[in-house]
């Protein structure tokens, strides 16, 4: 994966994927700083700079390990070993205060944090599932750290309960052969080609997600699908509609039979317009006055009758070509 500069912690050095990501990136420009969290010079960068900041790789140590309940497919949301993406999904939720937190951070100190999930799930009353993959797509970053491989298979000798992330790309072949142990729900995300190609900008084609998928079901890891976030384009019933008849066609039927759905509409900000207008001058337009509303500080959601709506067209196109497999939520 092509890096153009390192900026990092010194500290970061200190551990074993640092002193890895250091030989592995030694022909790159390596500028020091005194936290992942503020640098300045990126930071001050204009939006219209946005893709360019995507260049840049950031090595620092996590300090801090806050759970967060979570009351879907997990237990707790968990901080874990990466912040941010290569992607440029111009509606990404990690985007936030303009560029803070745009370009991919990794954190090296990867065991103490795995140490603190097998620690929590062994102390809990009941089994308990951990979701490591909401601030970074974990399969991408594998392609750099290989902490999923890591990950998986030390959970799956020592783990209780479970761990999950969900992915928009389709670099899976390195988990297939991995002891699992059922431990590790994959959970793959989808969306209508055209929304992938025009609004999804860096990621894995449609058809290539629905074959990663495929494939961690037949290599027995429990999967669930993403169908998120759902975007009201204008003809956005006709994509979807296309879209659920694809997946009927094409997942394997250990994925039909066995995974389970999540839907998530949309949520943007007043942040992420700013810099897409900028950044993205002739990219799609997210922002719709007409169908949207306020949610909380700058945010904009869709109307509570558009959302309503929405989610009886999904459940009725699903139930009728994917009965078997369940709908955990829509938000």
């Amino acid at each position: 994966m092509g890096f153009d500069a390192v900026y990092y912690e010194p500290a970061a050095l200190d551990y074993e994927l640092g002193k890895m990501l250091r030989a592995k990136y030694s022909g790159l420009p390596w500028n020091e700083i005194e936290s992942h969290n503020r640098i300045p010079e990126l930071t001050a960068s204009e939006n219209r700079e946005f893709p360019k900041l995507k260049q840049h790789l950031i090595i620092g140590v996590r300090k801090t390990h806050k759970y967060v309940p979570n009351y879907k497919v997990s237990d707790w949301l968990v901080p874990y070993t990466s912040s941010g993406c290569r992607a440029m999904c111009l509606y990404c939720y990690l985007v936030c205060n303009y560029n803070k937190c745009a370009y991919l951070r990794l954190f090296v100190n990867r065991e103490q944090m795995l140490d603190k999930i097998l620690k929590k799930g062994a102390e809990s009353p009941a089994p308990q599932t951990f979701e490591i993959g909401s601030n970074s797509d974990l399969v991408l970053e594998n392609t750099i750290t290989e902490n999923l491989i890591y990950t998986i298979e030390r959970f799956a000798r020592e783990g209780r309960g479970h761990l999950t992330f969900p992915t928009k790309f389709d670099m899976v072949k390195p988990l297939l052969s991995l002891d699992h142990r059922g431990k590790t729900i994959f959970r793959m995300s989808v969306n209508p080609e055209e929304i992938i190609r025009r609004i999804e900008l860096g990621t894995s084609p449609l058809r290539a997600r629905i074959r990663a998928l495929n494939d961690m079901a037949e290599a027995g890891y429990p999967v669930g699908m993403l169908i998120a976030p759902i975007i009201l384009v204008p003809d956005w019933k006709r994509l979807y509609e296309e879209l659920i008849g694809q997946l009927a066609e094409e997942l394997s039927p250990k994925v039909k039979q066995n995974g389970f759905i999540e839907i998530i509409l949309m949520t943007y900000s007043f942040v992420q317009n700013a810099i897409n207008t900028d950044a993205f001058p002739n990219g799609v337009k997210l922002f719709d006055r007409e169908m949207m509303t306020g949610r909380g500080r700058g945010k904009y959601s869709y109307r509570n009758e558009i959302r309503a709506e929405t989610e009886s067209f999904l459940r009725e196109k699903l139930f009728k070509e994917l009965p078997d497999m369940p709908i955990l939520y829509i938000s």
